[in-house]
C-alpha cells in the first residue's frame, strides 16, 4: 500500500506548555490507524495539523497530490436551524457545484448511516444521532483519509458497533483518536500512542490493540533493563571522576565527555520510565450494612405516548453493578430519574432504602460553571475540601487530578473534555454514598484513568447504575446487564456476551416477521387483484375460494397446510424458553442457565427455517 499522508518531526508547544516534540508518522491506503496517549499529551491538535487546521511549530508535513481529508471533531457543531439533509449538502455544494447531485448523495449518505427522518433539525437529536450526523457529513465528501476524534463519545452502544463495522468495511483510510480498548481491537489495522515515555514520542505496532499491549510491554521492561545497565556505568563513572584531579591527569579527555553523555541519558530513560500517572479516584461508601439499598416492583412509563419500560423489577445491592443499555431515547434517563425519584412511575413502586445517598454523574456535565476557575470548581469554599474527614489543600487535590498550580487560574470551559470529567469525578468523591449512578463517565478520558476508575468501582461497597458504551468497562463491572430496547420491553442477563446474543436472535426475529408480514401483504394484494378482476368482467357474483396450489406436489400441499400450526408452535417454544432465561432461578444456576439458553437457540433456528420454508412454498404457487 501506498503512502498517502506522512510528517517528520513535528512539534507543539502552547505558551510554555510542550505537547509533543519530533513526532514522525505516515498513513498508507485503506488503514485504520488507531492513536492513542494519556490526555494532555497532544492527539486532538495532532489531528488539527494533520487536518490543516493548525500548523506546527516545527516539523515537515507532507499529503499525496489531490488528497482530500474528513474530519470530525469532538465538538459537533451545526446550523440548528436547518435540516440533517441540509446540513449535509451545504457541506457537500462547495464540491460537487450542483444542488441536485448534493441532496442525492446527501440523503444517500444519510440513510446509510441510519437516519430514516430526514426533515429533522439537529437541536432535536440526542447526542448519539449528532455524532452520526457530523460522520455522515465527512462521509458524503468521500474523502481519501477520514480524522476521526473520539467518535465513540455520545454514541450508544448500538452506534458504537455500527460505526465499528463501518470501519471494518471502508475502503477510506482512517486515523481514529479513542480510548474505547474494545473498539480500538475490532477497529485499528495499527495502533499508535503519542506518548513521552518514547524516545521519538512515539510508539506504533502494526496490528490490533491486544498485539500493541504485548508489544509495548516488551519495549518497556527492554527500556527499563537498558536505564538500570546505564545506571551501573553512571556509578562507575562517579567513582572514577571522585577520585580528584591527579588520579584523572593521564585519563584521556574521552571518557569525561563520555561520562557525561551517559548520565544525560540516564536522566533522560529516567524521565522516560517514570511510571504515567493516572488521576486517584477512589470513591466512598457510607458503611451502610443494608440488604437491599433500592427495590423497584413492576415499574412502568410511558413519555409522550411512548412506552419506555413496562413491569420492570429491579433489585440494586451492596456490591452490585447493573449495566444499563439501550439505543438514544429508549427511556435510560427516564428510568434513572424514576429509581431516584426526580419521575413518579405510571404504575409499580420504588423503595429506597431509609436515608439512601444516591450521587449522581451526568454525561452533559450541566452541573458544571464554566466560568470559574479550576480553582472555584475544585473547592468552591475557602481552600481546603474535606476527604473521608481528612482537611486537603485545594492544590494538594489538583494535583491528585493531574492539574498543576498553574491551571488553578484558568476557566473551566478552557479545559479539554478529559480535564472537565475529572472535576466532575473529584467533585463526587467527596460525596460518600450508598448508591452511584454514573451515564457515560468514560467519555473523554484516557486509558490509564479509564483503569484507575474501574479499580475504584470495583472496590466501591455500595451499589453501582452504570450507563456507558465501554464494553471493557461493562464486561469487567457489571453484575447484571438490563436492555432497554426502545419499545417498551426490558430484557435482563448476567453478563455482556449474553447481550449480544440475545440481541443478534431478536433481530433476527424481527427480520423474519417483517418478512412474514411483507409476503402476508403480497398474497393479499394478490387476492384482492384477482377479485377486482372478476368484479369487473362480471363473471362472478360471489367470493371464489382459495385458490389451490397449482405447482405443489402432494407432499408440499400437505407441508404447506401444516406450515402456519408449526410456525405458531416455534414461536410458542421461543416465548417459553425466553421466559425462561429470564428466570431468577435459572439465571442462578450456571449450568441450567447454559442448557436454556442452548435450547432457545435452537428454538430460534427453528423459527426461521420454518419463515423460511413458508416463503419457499409461498413462492412456487404464484
Amino acid at each position: 500500500m501506498s503512502m498517502i499522508l506522512s510528517c517528520q518531526s513535528l512539534s507543539k508547544s502552547f505558551g510554555a506548555r510542550p505537547l509533543f516534540d519530533g513526532v514522525s508518522m505516515g498513513v498508507t491506503e485503506g488503514e485504520c490507524l488507531g492513536v492513542i496517549g494519556p490526555n494532555g499529551s497532544g492527539k486532538s491538535t495532532l489531528l488539527k495539523i494533520l487536518a490543516g487546521l493548525e500548523h506546527p511549530d516545527t516539523g515537515d508535513l507532507t499529503r499525496r497530490s489531490g488528497l482530500s481529508v474528513g474530519y470530525v471533531t469532538q465538538a459537533d457543531t451545526f446550523d440548528d436551524a436547518a435540516t440533517v439533509l441540509k446540513v449535509v449538502e451545504l457541506a457537500l455544494l462547495p464540491l460537487v457545484h450542483d444542488e441536485h447531485e448534493a441532496e442525492t448523495r446527501a440523503e444517500m449518505t444519510l440513510r446509510r448511516v441510519g437516519f430514516e427522518d430526514l426533515s429533522q433539525k439537529p437541536a432535536a437529536l440526542s447526542g448519539g444521532w449528532r455524532k452520526r450526523l457530523s460522520i455522515a457529513r465527512e462521509l458524503a465528501k468521500e474523502p481519501g483519509l477520514l480524522l476521526m476524534d473520539e467518535p465513540t463519545n455520545h454514541l450508544d452502544l448500538a452506534g458504537v458497533m455500527w460505526l465499528e463495522e463501518m470501519i471494518q468495511e471502508s475502503p477510506i483510510a482512517m486515523i481514529v483518536v479513542t480510548h474505547d480498548r474494545y473498539f480500538l481491537e475490532g477497529t485499528a489495522t495499527r495502533v499508535l500512542e503519542l506518548s513521552r515515555a518514547y524516545p521519538q514520542g512515539t510508539f506504533t505496532v502494526e496490528g490490533p490493540y491486544s498485539e500493541f499491549l504485548r508489544r509495548r510491554q516488551e519495549f518497556l521492561d527492554a527500556q527499563a533493563r537498558q536505564e538500570q545497565s546505564l545506571a551501573n556505568q553512571v556509578r562507575q563513572d562517579i567513582a572514577w571522576l571522585s577520585r580528584g584531579a591527579k588520579a584523572r591527569r593521564t585519563k584521556a579527555k574521552g571518557r569525561i565527555q563520555e561520562a557525561g553523555e551517559r548520565a544525560e541519558i540516564l536522566s533522560d530513560l529516567r524521565r522516560r520510565n517514570t511510571p504515567q500517572q493516572a488521576a486517584a479516584v477512589e470513591f466512598s461508601g457510607t458503611g451502610r450494612q443494608t440488604r437491599n439499598l433500592l427495590v423497584a416492583h413492576n415499574i412502568s412509563k410511558t413519555l409522550g405516548g411512548k412506552p419506555l419500560f413496562r413491569a420492570l423489577d429491579l433489585t440494586l445491592s451492596p456490591g452490585s453493578c447493573v449495566g444499563l443499555l439501550g439505543p438514544n431515547g429508549s427511556g435510560k434517563s427516564t428510568l434513572i430519574r424514576v429509581l431516584t425519584g426526580e419521575l413518579e412511575p405510571d404504575t409499580g413502586t420504588v423503595k429506597p432504602a431509609v436515608g439512601l445517598r444516591v450521587v449522581k454523574f451526568t454525561q452533559h456535565r450541566e452541573d458544571l460553571n464554566l466560568r470559574q476557575t479550576l480553582r472555584e470548581a475544585l473547592c468552591p469554599v475557602s481552600d481546603t475540601v474535606y476527604y473521608r474527614d481528612r482537611a486537603i489543600h485545594v492544590n494538594t487535590w489538583a494535583k491528585r487530578f493531574l492539574f498543576d498550580q498553574q491551571q488553578l487560574k484558568v476557566p473551566v470551559g478552557d479545559l479539554s473534555g478529559g480535564e472537565q470529567a475529572r472535576i466532575l469525578i473529584a467533585d463526587l468523591m467527596l460525596k460518600p454514598a450508598d448508591l452511584l449512578i454514573l451515564d457515560e463517565p468514560t467519555n473523554d478520558l484516557d486509558i490509564p484513568s479509564l483503569g484507575v476508575l474501574e479499580e475504584s468501582l470495583a472496590e466501591f461497597p455500595g451499589a453501582v447504575l452504570l450507563v456507558t458504551h465501554d464494553r471493557f468497562m461493562l464486561d469487567r463491572l457489571s453484575t447484571q446487564i438490563l436492555a432497554l430496547d426502545g419499545l417498551g420491553g426490558t430484557w435482563a442477563y448476567p453478563d455482556l456476551a449474553q447481550w449480544q446474543a440475545g440481541s443478534e436472535r431478536r433481530e433476527k426475529e424481527l427480520a423474519a416477521q417483517a418478512k412474514s408480514a411483507a409476503a402476508q401483504a403480497q398474497a393479499s394484494a394478490s387476492t384482492a387483484a384477482a377479485a377486482a378482476a372478476q368484479t369487473t368482467t362480471g363473471t362472478a357474483t360471489a367470493p371464489a375460494a382459495p385458490a389451490k396450489a397449482k405447482r405443489l406436489s402432494f407432499n408440499e400441499q400437505r407441508e404447506w397446510d401444516q406450515m402456519e400450526a408449526k410456525i405458531l408452535a416455534a414461536e410458542e417454544q421461543v416465548k417459553k424458553l425466553d421466559a425462561l432465561v429470564h428466570d431468577p432461578a435459572v439465571l442462578a444456576d450456571h449450568k441450567r442457565l447454559t442448557e436454556v439458553c442452548k435450547e432457545l437457540d435452537a428454538a430460534h433456528a427453528l423459527s426461521a427455517k420454518l419463515y423460511d420454508r413458508w416463503a419457499e412454498l409461498e413462492a412456487k404457487q404464484k
